[in-house]
């Protein structure tokens, strides 16, 4: 027969997590050139960080920014409880004003 040549394609990797780098389930594992061929809903999954993050570190994202969220918050009212109770003892050691009665 006539010599011919195969042209054997590289293996592909699926596509990770950018935080903790397990695979993400849902997208398709294809060459670079392959997902510009493909829509974009089966590149991605419809949710926060979706294509990109797994559903344990977005899930782990969320409760990490609403901790310090509230976090602030309590500083916050610590703060305020603080100079409302330096306020309180600050009028409470006052002694009240002694009026002066002028010598003639």
């Amino acid at each position: 027969g006539q010599l011919r040549y195969l042209h054997i394609k590289k293996n592909t990797a699926a596509v990770k997590c950018g935080d903790c780098g397990t695979s993400l389930p849902g997208i398709p594992t294809l060459r670079p050139v392959d997902y510009a061929r493909i829509s974009k809903p089966q590149k991605t999954v419809s949710r926060a960080y979706g294509g990109s993050r797994c559903a344990t570190c977005v899930r782990g994202r969320i409760l990490r920014a609403f901790l310090i969220e509230e976090q602030k918050i309590v500083k916050k009212v610590l703060k305020q409880q603080q100079e409302d109770q330096a306020k309180a003892a600050k009028k409470e050691t006052k002694p009240a004003k002694k009026a002066n009665k002028s010598k003639k």
